[in-house]
């Protein structure tokens, strides 16, 4: 199979059918009684029949997020994997019937691309010879809902929490909960954005921010925004923080907000073999 083909029938997977650990989360939260289990029953049908008809979970299938990383060793160049991710995306959104959600200029004309493109692509450079592109299907009824707070260097871990909760209070019913979310501490603005998203697939091996993931997962859910937002549990499924180095003046902290339909797609080429 064809690089593009590989990715357009990821894609396409992963509009329509969640992870495991997605889905694990969702059933094992499912409480009794109330407005909640409805609509946790309600999100439940709607993966079982878009599974079943080979649907997309939502009428908002995304902007299609990648970050591609390659293995220093590699023999891909870049203009391959762009190529590459360009096309398979392209295929899947004509196949896979996702709604067209791309405009060309964001403030004059805002005029429909009719392709979902471009995908919006990050690069880094890892060990080794693989090229590992990780995709996200980016609904923006929970982007709309993400943000980065530059938070004094003090803040410490009281700080982020507090800056994740204020964030969540803000964003209330509106990114569809209950909710995954990513969190991106450090860096600078930019990379603490990439990272808020790339700990949907790469997690901190840290146990302090393991613990600190738990605690904002915890003290989000104790807000009771609930599942869409009308009260009760859960409001988060689950909380992925990752970590990096920054200045000594700043403490950066993005969130990256999910709905509760975490699509995302990993695809590995072994070796940076692109065909």
């Amino acid at each position: 199979m064809k690089s593009a083909e590989m990715i357009k029938e990821s894609l396409i997977e992963a509009s329509r059918i969640l992870p495991e650990d997605a889905m694990h989360s969702i059933m094992s939260a499912i409480p009794s009684g109330g407005k909640a289990e409805s609509v946790m029953n309600a999100i439940k049908k709607n993966i079982d029949i878009a599974e079943a008809r080979q649907m997309p979970l939502c009428q908002d299938t995304g902007a299609f997020w990648c970050l591609a990383s390659i293995g220093r060793d590699s023999s891909a160049s870049i203009g391959d994997i762009e190529k590459i991710v360009n096309e398979g995306a392209a295929a899947a959104a004509e196949e896979g019937y996702f709604r067209k959600s791309i405009v060309s200029d964001p403030v004059f004309g805002r005029v429909n691309t009719k392709t979902n493109l471009p995908v919006f692509i990050n690069y880094e450079v890892v060990e080794g010879k693989d090229v590992t592109l990780r995709f996200l299907l980016k609904g923006f009824g929970s982007e709309n809902c993400s943000s980065v707070m530059m938070l004094n260097p003090t803040a410490g871990e009281e700080g982020v929490v507090s800056a994740v909760i204020e964030m969540m209070k803000k964003a209330g019913g509106k990114p569809c909960p209950p909710v995954f979310l990513g969190i991106g501490i450090g860096g600078t603005l930019d990379r603490a954005a990439i990272n808020a998203k790339k700990a949907f697939f790469v997690q901190s091996d840290d146990e302090r921010y393991i613990a600190l993931g738990e605690r904002i997962r915890e003290e989000v859910d104790r807000l009771e925004i609930g599942p869409g937002g009308l009260g009760g549990y859960p409001t988060a499924l689950g909380v992925y923080v990752l970590e990096e180095a920054t200045h000594i003046a700043g403490l950066p902290v993005a969130l990256s907000v999910s709905c509760w339909a975490e699509r995302k797609a990993e695809i590995v080429f072994p070796g940076g073999v692109l065909c």
